[in-house]
């Protein structure tokens, strides 16, 4: 099926082509009707199966429209979906600002990676909340916005080319992806949350590294390394990684899904933890299953937990009872000299008797003390960070409109989901009101830790000027050389 540029699709006028793909080909095209551009995704014709296109028709509409569903500031949502000749596409949200792909080829800093991530991760974590997998996580499904804020686009592609009992367009029982970026159990469509973060951890492992942790001319090469070749170790590409950080990219990307975390709120959590400088949360005693390879190719048989801090010793109690002990000795080795029928015994004898009959019953020996039972010496670290992230199924629901100029001069501050605005820079202060997404702020400040910004606010009737608003809530613009330290 040939599209030719400038031909209508219902409503949607093709404008150009923006990419191909083994399974489809993508479209930009001119909404009509909304007079809007829009992105086209059109499902390739020949890569259905003559027996089985009716079937895959009526599940690509069933799936469409349960994909329609999800709602998440950082998810490209499904705008429409209809049918062309015999193929299916859907209509998505058009974005100017390329994908992540583009991006890829050379290391980055780890923190930049991820700043650019943790959107993708609290997108994932609302989709697994809402029993949707994405199944191809990848640069190329990683869009940008102007602002640069990135966003999932092929949410559920994958389960839409899925046919029933097992089977998937690629042949009987092997999944739909993208080699590189699958997991292990995803050859054999065994897919779940873990399969999502194990390609998310792939894709990190490239932002930081400047390359795949496995690459081979064909799949099934692919697929023999992820099984049998040990992780080749980031820090050997990127020495200034730090190890918190390296450990919880290589948990990531354990081989068996029980070992990688357990949810996406759980790499949310420490992904915010390693941005705000705290020690990351050690969830389970799970370990790498296969050994790590190092540059000069020996092997870590297991991944070592996390250093725990060391614990202080207290000296007094051994030196006490060292000195006690000498002193039993002494006395008792006296006492043994002195006893009668010693040669010592008859020199110090005294001519009563009685009083050597009552000295040995009249001493008490030292054995009743035992200081090593009272001794517990009691950690003082606790790891737990104190940042508490605004998980995005819990966003305020605004309660004021502020009258905030739609294009303020100098830095500015978009916010990208609703948020809060508080009176200090802290979770647990009282917030001033809650703000839609999209209300842009002048930006007065920053806090010290580089974590809120002071934003100026007009609201009527309020006796606050201005507030602390989380930088995490949204994108900035402007000069931002011009934004100084602000003491709350």
């Amino acid at each position: 099926m040939a599209i030719i540029i400038g031909q209508s699709i219902g409503r949607y006028q093709i404008l150009a082509q923006l990419g191909e793909g083994g399974m489809a080909t993508v479209y930009k095209a001119h909404d009509t009707r909304l007079e809007r551009e829009v992105a086209i995704k059109i499902i390739r014709h020949d890569a259905f199966p003559p027996s089985q296109l009716e079937r895959i028709l009526k599940r690509f509409e069933r799936e469409a429209k349960s994909l329609a569903k999800l709602s998440h500031p950082n998810i490209l949502g499904v705008m429409d979906y209809g049918e062309f000749e015999g193929a299916p596409y859907l209509v998505l949200m058009y974005l100017s600002g390329g994908t992540l792909k583009s991006l890829m080829g050379k290391p980055m800093s780890w923190r930049e990676a991820l700043r650019l991530l943790v959107p993708i991760a609290q997108a994932l974590e609302y989709a697994h909340e809402n029993k949707v997998v994405h199944r191809d996580v990848k640069p190329a499904n990683i869009l940008l916005t102007e602002n640069g804020q990135p966003m999932l686009s092929d949410f559920g592609i994958a389960k839409l080319l899925e046919m029933d009992e097992g089977q998937t367009l690629t042949g009987t029982g092997v999944g739909v992806g993208t080699p590189e970026y699958m997991a292990p159990e995803q050859w054999t469509d065994k897919v779940t949350e873990q399969s999502d973060i194990y390609s998310l951890g792939v894709v990190l492992y490239e932002m930081v590294t400047g390359r795949k942790p496995y690459t081979a001319d064909t799949p099934a090469a692919i697929l023999l390394k992820q099984f049998t070749d040990p992780l080749p170790r980031p820090q050997q590409f990127a020495n200034d990684l730090p190890e918190d950080f390296e450990n919880v990219l290589i948990k990531t990307l354990a081989k068996k899904p029980e070992d990688r975390y357990a949810s996406m709120t759980e790499v949310l959590d420490v992904f915010d933890a390693l941005l705000i400088g705290k020690k990351p949360r050690n969830y389970a005693n799970t370990v790498v299953s296969k050994p790590l390879s190092n540059d000069d190719g020996r092997t870590i048989d297991q991944l070592e937990p996390l250093p725990q801090p060391k614990k202080s010793f207290n000296w007094l109690p051994a030196v006490l009872f060292a000195g006690l002990l000498v002193a039993a000795v002494i006395i008792i080795g006296g006492l043994t000299l002195l006893a009668p029928g010693n040669a010592l015994a008859a020199l110090f004898a005294s001519p009563t008797p009685t009083r050597t009959a009552t000295l040995v019953p009249t001493y008490t020996p030292f054995p009743t003390f035992t200081p090593v039972p009272t001794y517990t010496p009691m950690p003082t670290y606790t790891p737990v960070p104190t940042y508490t992230r605004i998980p995005p199924t819990e966003r305020p629901a605004p309660t004021a409109t502020p009258n905030v100029s739609p294009t303020p001069s100098g830095p500015r501050f978009t916010l990208i989901m609703n948020a809060f605005c508080r009176t200090l820079p802290d979770h647990s202060a009282p917030d001033v009101t809650a703000f839609y997404k999209d209300t842009v702020f002048p930006i007065l400040g920053r806090s010290p830790d580089n974590v809120w910004f002071l934003v100026k606010i007009n609201l009527a009737g309020s006796r606050y000027p201005s507030c602390w608003i989380d930088q995490y809530t949204g994108t900035t613009s402007g000069n931002m050389s011009e934004v100084g330290v602000s003491t709350p």
